[in-house]
């Protein structure tokens, strides 16, 4: 199915207890408003992160909107979801743009993680779920989760935070407190009421205070948005391609393919459908959409756990809504005055939300590790996975590699932390004597859990999403 929705009912009034199908919807205009809220609640985190890789805000927010209609056209309607801009990529990019790499460098690694990811796709489907866990077991995926975090910390308080370091500090502030006392819908967007906070606090500032010291410039320069046009295409860029370079970003694909599994489980237990012979299909159309979004220079996507949000909140599954959503946010492309708006963002706003959002997805690693229930005791789960998390975090911002193989192909931070993760796991386990194999049996996810597998994007990892969790932030 991909349209052709039956009427819930009469549209308009929604029994308690009861959820509109994904194949249902209400009336067209309730359908728009809950597809308006939809926008809301990805819109933060999917101009945030083409940001802080360096891509075009604008043009990453249209491709998400392309996106997510390819996305739900791959999954034949069954699982309703919304494809923004992925958090995964973000440390790998910082590595390319480290090493020297250009925006079409970075898209060329970009684009050879999505083909490899609807790869997996494909993989999983022949093969099934199980396949890929025995490949990325709980304690890999939370270890790969938690370098890719931390590897990023160095962006977060050496690049961001001194450029204005108090706005960096309430703002941080005021994204931690949004979190602790919002409920509901309010509290999945803290990232974003925190990034308005502190927009709206640099303007502020800048008509009280004045320049900043440093620089004696304003916080907040307004000047391309009063020259950029209302309505035009975004820019178009590119790809080129380079091994080293796609080896940088490629240990996203790792976390993906955790993400998308765990938010189908998590759309399944809500629906209470069983969609896993469509996992395989939906981390396919994740792969397809990353490869269409970064072939013209937008942003790798990703399954939202913001908008799986909004569905727990509404109980209305119905795909016309992610359509409106998608549709809304092509049309925001299309406003380049919007876009500059954006670009604006301050880098002491910038520093107070990244040294949150970087930590979440560092300890979202631990969370799968967690709500699996690894024994670190066990030799074969603590020595590998040490020593990849200190290579990737130990390397960060480092421009020398810590393995050079010829003069043009070399391994350091994250590539090499996640091959000494997931390679020196499974020799690990090999060597290791019976016993300590006997002891691995014993993991797996609480009853609670639902999934073996998480969700990464600045966002919640490890665990379908519950009930209980529906308040929580998610970035």
């Amino acid at each position: 199915m991909a349209f052709g929705w039956k009427l819930y009912g009469d549209g308009k009034t929604l029994p308690l207890g009861e959820a509109v199908a994904p194949d249902e919807r209400l009336s067209w205009p309730r359908t728009v408003g809950i597809g308006a809220q939809h926008v809301v609640a990805m819109f933060g985190a999917t101009f945030v992160f083409p940001l802080l890789m360096g891509l075009d805000p604008n043009l990453a927010i249209m491709m998400s909107g392309v996106a997510t209609i390819l996305f739900l056209l791959i999954v034949q309607g069954k699982v309703p979801s919304y494809l923004g801009s992925s958090a995964s990529f973000v440390g790998g990019v910082v590595a390319v743009r480290a090493a020297g790499g250009s925006d079409a460098d970075v898209l060329g690694a970009l684009l050879v993680s999505g083909v490899v990811l609807a790869l997996v796709g494909v993989l999983i489907h022949v093969a099934g779920v199980r396949a890929i866990n025995k490949v990325l077991p709980p304690a890999v995926t939370g270890a790969v989760v938690m370098l890719i975090g931390f590897n990023l910390a160095p962006v977060a308080t050496g690049t961001y935070w001194p450029q204005d370091q108090w706005v960096a500090l309430a703002t941080m502030t005021f994204v931690i407190v949004a979190s602790l006392l919002l409920r509901g819908f309010l509290a999945r967007i803290s990232i974003l009421l925190g990034l308005v906070f502190g927009y709206l606090l640099s303007v502020f500032l800048d008509w009280t205070a004045g320049p900043l010291g440093a620089t004696d410039a304003d916080r907040v320069n307004f000047d391309a948005v009063s020259e950029a046009p209302w309505f035009g295409l975004p820019e178009f860029t590119t790809p080129s391609f380079s091994v080293n370079f796609s080896l940088l970003v490629l240990p996203a694909v790792i976390a993906l393919v955790a993400e998308n599994a765990g938010h189908v489980k998590a759309v399944a237990e809500m629906t209470r459908r069983d969609l896993d012979p469509v996992i395989g299909r939906a981390v396919f159309a994740d792969g397809a959409a990353t490869v269409l979004a970064t072939s013209v220079g937008g942003s790798p996507t990703t399954t939202y756990a913001e908008n799986i949000g909004v569905m727990a909140a509404t109980r209305v599954y119905s795909t016309a809504a992610y359509y409106v959503a998608a549709v809304v946010a092509i049309a925001l492309g299309l406003v380049p005055k919007f876009g500059e708006v954006i670009n604006a963002i301050p880098g002491g706003v910038l520093g107070g939300i990244t040294v949150v959002l970087y930590g979440m997805i560092g300890l979202l690693g631990a969370k799968i590790w967690k709500e699996n229930r690894v024994d670190f005791a066990n030799p074969i789960n603590l020595v590998p996975l040490a020593a990849g998390i200190v290579i990737a975090v130990g390397n960060s911002g480092n421009d020398a590699p810590l393995l050079q193989i010829t003069d043009d192909f070399s391994l350091g931070g994250i590539s090499l932390g996640t091959i000494v993760a997931v390679v020196g796991w499974h020799l690990a386990r090999a060597l290791a004597p019976a016993e300590m194999k006997e002891s691995l049996l014993r993991e797996g996810p609480h009853p609670a859990a639902g999934s073996t597998f998480g969700h990464v994007h600045g966002e919640e990892v490890g665990t379908t999403a519950s009930s209980g969790e529906a308040d929580r932030p998610t970035g």
